[in-house]
């Protein structure tokens, strides 16, 4: 790894977004091949800073000062990873369920899967199912991935699988779900493919059913 993908890995997991904006715009100018800087500054430095979350040493404020950070340089990266016609990991499209304007998991879970690689279509909150079967359609994604933090709101994830079966988009998308009232058994119960307890397994459930 050259110096500067090293600044970049870790000032990702400092979460100091200037500076991996600066190293960014440093390496590109430099010359840096795109995906090096994605693979071995960006993926592989949010990789870290989950490890780190799993072991206790990191919370889930460092996560999200570290996501953003991540996304700060994904902002600058993203022409030139088109450009060098560098591979997602998969295309997700995520969103609160019908009912649920709380957010802040999701984002994380969102800017975590970013930073593994994945493409994603953010639909905010109170989505219906009609929505996320649409932009599942439209976008051509892998996964569909919904959170949810009441009880009262639950029944929309159930809802819309039964939703992606009548379309007949259930047998080419995967299911992810959580949220803090959200349970392995409860993804089982509905029909879902992958339960996620935290931002963190979110990227290795999503990892395993975009393979």
């Amino acid at each position: 790894m050259s110096e500067i993908v090293k600044e970049i890995y870790d000032s990702v997991v400092d979460g100091q977004s200037a500076v991996v904006q600066q190293k960014v715009t440093e390496a590109l100018k430099a010359g840096e091949n795109p995906a090096v800087i994605l693979n071995d500054g960006m993926i592989a430095a949010m990789a870290e800073v989950g490890q780190r979350f799993e072991a206790g040493d990191f919370f889930v404020p460092e996560m999200l000062i570290a996501a953003r950070a991540m996304k700060s340089g994904m902002a600058l990266l993203k022409p030139h990873l088109a450009l060098a016609d560098v591979k997602s990991a998969g295309k997700v499209v995520i969103g609160t369920v019908k009912g649920d304007l709380h957010d802040i998991g999701k984002n994380l879970v969102a800017m975590m899967l970013e930073g593994a690689g994945f493409e994603i279509k953010d639909l905010g909150t109170d989505v219906t199912p009609e929505k996320f079967v649409s932009e599942a359609q439209t976008s051509g994604a892998q996964i569909v991935a919904m959170s949810a933090l009441l009880t009262t709101t639950m029944p929309n994830m159930k809802t819309t699988v039964e939703a992606l079966k009548a379309a007949g988009i259930r047998d080419t998308v995967k299911v992810m779900i959580g949220g803090a009232p959200v349970t392995d058994a409860y993804a089982q119960q509905i029909g879902a493919d992958g339960y996620a307890a935290d931002a963190s397994r979110a990227v290795a459930v999503a990892k395993l059913l975009a393979a």
